[in-house]
Parts: structure tokens; sequence; C-alpha cells
């Protein structure tokens, strides 16, 4: 084999590892949900992940510095006859959460539910970095937790 050869089976075959690649970027995917305005004291914001098909990560992040906290998935549940899903925080505290429309009702025992809406993440106006694995809009989010967090 000449030099050639040997050149041009090496850019065959990382054309092939970067079409293979492709595709495991694209499985990943997350629906988030907030209530409040973000920067501020009062904002939270969830994030449900699936990888390759599958139910993976459930995240929370609240406050004006987005401050994280991991979440367990205790699976499905009801609430009130509303199927939903529960989770737990590493302190203990868990989490009631019902799809409802294209919202996410939380509810924490003894307090009153918080109503979430799907967030948006991407460019606003031409200005951002497009979010590759976040649902497309609000259904899509919907969709996602009826197929992985329901179930």
């Amino acid at each position: 084999m000449t030099s050639f050869s040997f050149a041009r089976a090496g850019l065959l075959a990382l054309a092939v590892g970067l079409l293979a690649a492709r595709p495991a970027l694209a499985q990943n995917q997350v629906a988030n949900y907030h209530y409040g305005q973000p920067g501020t004291a009062g904002y939270e914001h969830f994030s449900f992940w699936t990888h390759n098909g599958r139910r993976s990560d459930a995240a929370y992040a609240a406050g004006k510095n987005r401050e994280d906290a991991q979440l367990r998935y205790l699976g499905p549940s009801r609430l009130a006859g509303q199927p939903g899903f529960r989770v737990r925080f590493l302190d203990g505290r868990t989490l009631h959460l019902v799809p409802s429309g294209t919202t996410l009702r939380v509810t924490a025992p003894g307090t009153p539910p918080k109503v979430f809406t799907w967030e948006y993440e991407g460019p606003v106006n031409g200005v951002g970095t497009t979010c590759s694995v976040c649902v497309a809009d609000s259904a899509a989010a919907l969709r996602l937790l009826q197929k992985h967090y329901l179930r």
C-alpha cells in the first residue's frame, strides 16, 4: 500500500468515526421548566434528561446564582388522582410533580403547589447559542415527561 492509500484510508476511517459519533449526541434530550424570573432570588428551575431514549438525570437549580441540586427519581405517583412522579433531594425532601397541560405542578408536603412552565433555552433576538439537546417546545417537553417519567 502506498502512503497515499494509507492517508486515504485514514481519512475514510476518520469520516466514518465522526458520522458514527454524531447520532450519539442527538440522543440526549432535556426538558426544562421554571418558576419565577431568572436572575432573581425566587427563581427555580428543573431539568429532566434522557439519554439514548431512557430517563437519566433530574436536576434542580434555584436563586439568583442558580445553585444546583441533584434529584433522585422515585417513580410514578398520583396526586389528587392525577398521574405524576416523585423526586427526592439529597437532604431527604420529597416533591410531587404533576404535568398538567403544558405546565408542571410541583408540590412539597405541607405547601401549596407551584406551577412551573416550560423554559426556552436558546437565542433571543438572534443573541445567544442554540441548545441542541433541549426539546423544541412545551408540547415536546410534556411528551418527554409522559414517556420517560410517568412510567
